[in-house]
């Protein structure tokens, strides 16, 4: 990276955010030092405005910043830094510095979920039950979708709500099995649905 630090007398902000949860964690300033540590350690390393000097989130609290990833702006004078924290991130206790929650949204575990059934459909390791759903064929797999489908509608209609979640969830799992195998992402479906909610979506 050539980063321009000179345009802000010898510092540029960093910004952190949760690689997983994408939750924007705090704000930050680096000089070239900071930014070589952090670099070199894998955790973030700041320049203390306050301190004049360096200084490494966490080693006070322990609640450290690990480092995902780095990106330079297009201006080569802000950084995006993804990082795994090890704790409440803000000197307050909250989770951000803006006092946020820092929880993965649960809808994201899907795609969590379509990336190991990718790796399943790679790997195809021995005694999976994924493994054996790809094994058996498209027809088979199909098969399985329209079994947990009447499932679900059972439940719905005479069952609990509670088994109505279960069937449910087994529903979106074989179907992004189904998907998977014929060469598509659960993400497919999100682009097809969001289409569909713009104004100038027609029905085929």
């Amino acid at each position: 990276m050539n980063l321009k630090f000179e345009k802000m007398n010898g510092l540029i902000p960093a910004i952190i955010q949760d690689a997983d949860t994408n939750k924007v964690l705090m704000l930050g300033f680096m000089n070239e030092e900071a930014y070589r540590k952090t670099v070199e350690s894998g955790q973030v390393t700041f320049f203390s405005r306050t301190r004049n000097r360096l200084w490494t989130k966490g080693e006070e609290s322990g609640n450290f910043l690990n480092v995902v990833s780095i990106k330079e702006d297009c201006d080569s004078d802000t950084l995006l830094i993804k990082a795994h924290p090890q704790g409440p991130v803000c000197h307050t206790g909250t989770d951000t510095c803006w006092n946020e929650a820092n929880k993965p949204e649960p809808v994201l575990f899907l795609k969590e979920l379509q990336d190991f059934i990718d790796r399943r459909h790679t790997e195809m390791p021995e005694g999976s039950y994924t493994t054996s759903l790809f094994r058996d064929g498209i027809n088979k797999i199909a098969q399985k979708v329209g079994e947990e489908a009447v499932e679900t509608v059972i439940e719905a209609t005479n069952g609990t709500d509670d088994r109505l979640i279960y069937e449910s969830a087994d529903l979106i799992y074989h179907l992004i099995v189904l998907l998977t195998a014929k060469g598509y992402r659960i993400e497919d479906l999100a682009n097809e649905l969001q289409e569909r909610h713009g104004k100038g979506w027609k029905k085929h």
